[in-house]
């Protein structure tokens, strides 16, 4: 299939050469023979003419002196023109007078009028053409001659011409076919060649194969000279990019053992926080408590209050250390993507934070689901941190409202946590995600200043992005999106 398909170029070229060169040849022989008919017709009807008129004038007198044998005595001479089938001499009111037929012809049924401006009319017949010629004498009118000649030699003509133009026809397509093998070999099979080395290198991806050069110096070597130009570019260009693969795979393997090193590090980090300074916080706590306790009589109360305050210090302190474990865990942590519901999330953390505080009048609204995909227990701990973040935020007010939804925007799903709070300054919205940023201070609202940040890496591991409105006692919107595709990378 794949060798019909190469020939085929060359089979449509001796093809459109054979066809062109027929349908050249045909024109020519039907204007050929167009022409011999039109030529052989005016000849023919010149001849009949000139023997109609010296019949007539040579009839003329036998006309006048009613001598019908004189009259076929000169309708007689006919017979010389084989193609004269019969001949007559009509009287000038159209009664037979004399008449002339070869042996084996018939006589003529019908003969064409005459108008009073005309001297002479013919027909064309299918067999016969006829002509007729008035014999005038001093003018006057005293007969009418016709001739009827036999159209059987155009016959002949046309078949001695088809013979003729049907062996030249054979010869040109011959020659032809021959002009066409030598012309495939000097333009087809290149063409072809350069067909198959395109089909190999499109399918091996082997781009040192080169088209052998035409060596005819015409658009077809052009042509394959700026294919294989283009083949080397292309090898050239592979082989810079594979070496450039080849590279940036190995400063992947260089930068993934880094990262590797970095997580045990943190790891390492981490442990260290949670057993070496949470010792030190779990003693400071705990002595100062027993001094509280055992000798509280003994102390004044400027003495009570530096207890009071050291123990405060070392529960805040305890709490900066879970926030900063909590944010490495969020980045280090493997993840387990599935879909997940937040709206099912959010309703949960809100019966907990009702549950701990049901004095709080706060209103919550949130859609029956939404579905998301994505590690379940960092989205959880992202949902928390959101939603904690506007219960807070809300608690000055008498009453509040906070809502948890989605929207769709450029054919993606946005998620949103917005509340009627204190709300904040929009031109410090980018310093809500740093770590350890705060708007407001620790004595207007508790906290410090890890939830945020923590969500926004939670976002950015599902590769999403979050970002965040609001003014000034008017409330704030926390809008994110997340990754929809499940085989994103974790």
């Amino acid at each position: 299939m794949s060798a019909m398909r190469a020939r085929s170029i060359s089979t449509r070229l001796t093809a459109m050469n054979v066809l062109v060169s027929g349908a050249a040849l045909l024109l020519a022989c039907a204007a050929f023979f167009a022409y011999d008919q039109i030529t052989f017709r005016q000849g023919l009807l010149r001849t009949l003419s000139a023997q109609a008129q010296i019949v007539g004038s040579n009839s003329v007198s036998a006309l006048l002196f009613n001598d019908p044998q004189s009259a076929s005595n000169t309708l007689a001479a006919l017979k010389n023109s084989p193609h004269i089938a019969s001949a007559g001499i009509l009287t000038a009111d159209g009664r037979p007078f004399a008449k002339y037929v070869r042996q084996g012809e018939g006589e003529i049924l019908n003969v064409p009028a005459l108008g009073n401006d005309e001297i002479e009319t013919y027909r064309f017949g299918s067999t016969h053409a006829v002509l007729v010629r008035k014999i005038l004498s001093e003018g006057k009118l005293v007969g009418f001659v016709y001739i009827r000649a036999d159209l059987g030699e155009i016959d002949e003509r046309l078949w001695r011409y088809g013979v003729i133009a049907a062996a030249v026809l054979l010869l040109s397509l011959m020659f032809a076919l021959l002009v066409s093998s030598r012309f495939r070999r000097s333009v087809a099979e290149p063409i072809i060649g350069l067909a198959e080395t395109a089909r190999s290198v499109s399918r091996d991806k082997n781009y040192a194969v080169r088209v052998p050069a035409s060596g005819t110096g015409d658009e077809l070597a052009t042509l394959i000279a700026a294919f294989n130009e283009m083949l080397r570019e292309i090898q050239q260009r592979d082989g810079e990019l594979q070496k450039a693969h080849d590279e940036l795979e190995q400063r992947v393997a260089d930068r993934t053992r880094e990262l590797v090193s970095a997580n045990r590090e943190m790891e390492a980090f981490s442990y260290s926080v949670s057993h070496d300074l949470r010792g030190p916080l779990d003693a400071l706590s705990g002595f100062s408590y027993v001094l509280l306790k055992n000798n509280a009589s003994r102390l004044d109360e400027n003495g009570k209050e530096a207890l009071y305050s050291i123990r405060a210090a070392a529960k805040r302190m305890s709490e900066l250390i879970d926030d900063l474990l909590n944010l490495s865990r969020v980045t280090t942590s493997t993840m387990h993507r599935e879909k997940v519901d937040l709206s099912a999330f959010a309703r949960l953390i809100m019966e907990e934070l009702r549950h701990e505080a049901p004095e709080r009048k706060v209103e919550f609204v949130a859609p029956p689901t939404a579905e998301a995909y994505g590690d379940a227990r960092l989205l959880r701990i992202a949902m928390d941190n959101l939603l904690r973040n506007a219960w807070k935020y809300t608690s000055h007010h008498e009453g509040g409202c906070i809502e948890f939804g989605q929207e769709i925007s450029n054919d993606r799903i946005i998620y949103f946590v917005r509340d009627d709070g204190s709300g904040f300054d929009q031109r410090a919205a980018e310093r809500l995600f740093q770590p350890f940023q705060r708007l407001h201070s620790v004595a207007e609202f508790p906290g410090n200043g890890i939830g945020l940040a923590t969500v926004r890496r939670i976002v950015q591991r599902h590769g999403g992005e979050i970002w965040a409105e609001g003014a000034v006692e008017k409330g704030a919107t926390f809008y994110f999106t997340l990754q929809s595709s499940r085989s994103s990378a974790s």
